[in-house]
Order: structure tokens, then C-alpha cells, then sequence
């Protein structure tokens, strides 16, 4: 009998949803874009590409301020957006 081995490569989505869950608190997006959360706050008031795409996984419950994983993903996995000054 023939031992099979699936290789898994987890994707960003998989790896932030297994850490954080399907909503991160913008102190956990700061986490991951190892920035303060003060600063994040900040640069998500430019109005760039990147930003835009980031307040887009905006969601808001109650007071809070929460980013939908799925979306944080897809925009960090965008290689369009590196190296474009945006």
C-alpha cells in the first residue's frame, strides 16, 4: 500500500484567517503591517490605491473598527501594488 502525501501551501488568506479570524481589529492589521496603530490610522487617511483598497475591508460594529481578513489578504497578495510609491 502506497502512502499519498497532499504538499498544502497556505495561501495569506489561510494564514490570516488561522491566526486572526475573519475580522481584524485595526491593532492586529498594524500587527501585520508592522506598524504602530496609530500610524496606520494615519496613512489610512491618504487617499492613495493601497488605502482605498484597505478602508474598502472596512467594517464597522458598534464603535469598533474591524477589516474583513479575506479582503486584507487579496490586497496583499496584489503584486501590483508593490514598488508603485502608492
Amino acid at each position: 500500500m502506497q502512502l499519498i502525501t497532499e504538499v498544502y501551501a497556505m495561501t495569506m488568506e489561510d494564514s490570516l484567517l488561522q491566526r486572526y479570524g475573519p475580522l481584524l481589529s485595526m491593532a492586529q492589521l498594524a500587527t501585520v503591517l508592522d506598524r504602530s496603530p496609530d500610524g496606520l490610522r494615519i496613512s489610512l487617511r491618504a487617499t492613495n490605491k493601497w488605502t482605498q483598497r484597505i478602508n474598502k475591508a472596512r467594517l464597522k460594529i458598534g464603535r469598533r473598527i474591524y477589516f474583513r481578513t479575506s479582503q486584507i489578504a487579496d490586497v496583499l497578495s496584489d503584486e501590483s501594488l508593490y514598488g508603485t510609491g502608492n
